[in-house]
């Protein structure tokens, strides 16, 4: 069995992984009954990752943390490999593994919400991604949730906007959403999910506005409310130029105001012969460098941080900088 080694947090134990199983307890047999002590430790520890915030002071703004965050968080199912899927958990799972930052990329068809990623339906819908995570805040109230909704594709056969849609699903977990245009502090938002708006609204405030999402770069979004700066390079033509673009951000969010919201996207992909995109090119090089990273890196404030392909050691490697 693989041992495994641990750092005690603020009281609470932080896993850099999951353990694959336990030998059962033998009083004639020392070295198993150890084994299965260690794996118990590993499961608590395990479990941890569903609680990291909540030993966090109330006081800490969102903007003040490491947050291990999901690229295209519903994107599972691809036609051709390599060209859509691009997370292998679910969205309960990435919450179970310390994730609070999903990005929800909404169709919208017949007055509903479709999870896709470009043209491709993800099999589930708004809804799906909703009784997930309202279930996983009813177990841990402690926790909060960032959610960016963006509509993707095109929309059909419906009879009114997407906005006006937005607020059903609203209104269907009010008690559930923080919808404030101002970047929280987490006893503001412990229980919650607070919307990142990348749609238009007529109404406001609905969530923090980051409808000023310029494409594919890295910019900087300012508005009365709140201050963002965004690194969303997509299009990756070198992942040492990718790197590069997510390593100074990271040393900017480490280094400058707690005010500004730093959204750094460590996804992307490259172009392949004929135009085919391949998005694990890019994400089998750069998670590797974000282990490699956040092993050295262990303590400071790096923002939200959307992956690709998102797991448990990454996302607690994430998580342990905030202790």
């Amino acid at each position: 069995m693989k041992t495994q080694r641990f750092m005690p947090v603020a009281g609470i134990l932080l896993s850099a992984a999951f353990f694959s199983g336990c030998y059962k307890e033998d009083v004639t047999q020392p070295a198993l009954k150890a084994d299965s002590e260690v794996a118990v430790t590993a499961q608590a520890t395990a479990v941890a990752m569903n609680s990291w915030m909540t030993s966090l002071p109330d006081n800490s703004s969102i903007a003040a943390l490491s947050i291990p965050g999901t690229h295209d968080s519903g994107a599972r199912v691809e036609p051709v490999a390599g060209t859509a899927k691009c997370q292998d958990l679910t969205i309960a799972a990435q919450l179970e593994a310390g994730v609070r930052f999903l990005d929800i990329r909404c169709r919208h068809i017949g007055n509903a919400f479709a999870i896709h990623h470009g043209s491709i339906y993800q099999n589930m819908n708004f809804n799906d991604v909703l009784v997930a995570c309202t279930s996983f805040l009813t177990s841990h109230p402690g926790e909060t949730i960032v959610m960016s909704v963006k509509e993707e594709y095109d929309a059909t056969d419906n009879t009114r906007s997407f906005e006006q849609t937005f607020d059903t699903y609203v209104q269907q977990y009010s008690a559930f959403w923080s919808l404030g245009a101002t970047i929280p502090t987490l006893g503001q938002v412990r229980g919650k999910i607070v919307l990142l708006r990348r749609f238009g609204a007529t109404a406001t405030p609905k969530g923090i506005d980051a409808t000023a999402w310029a494409d594919n770069t890295t910019f900087t979004i300012n508005n009365s409310n709140a201050s963002l700066k965004i690194q969303d390079q997509y299009v990756v033509p070198d992942n040492n130029v990718k790197w590069n673009n997510i390593n100074a951000l990271f040393t900017e969010a480490n280094t400058q105001s707690n005010n500004v919201l730093y959204v750094n996207f460590t996804s992307g992909y490259k172009s392949l012969i004929f135009g085919i995109p391949s998005i694990t090119t890019v994400s089998g090089n750069i998670n590797p460098r974000i282990n490699t990273y956040f092993t050295s890196n262990t303590h400071g404030r790096f923002g939200i941080i959307p992956m690709d392909f998102v797991n448990a050691e990454r996302a607690s490697l994430i998580a342990n900088t905030n202790f």
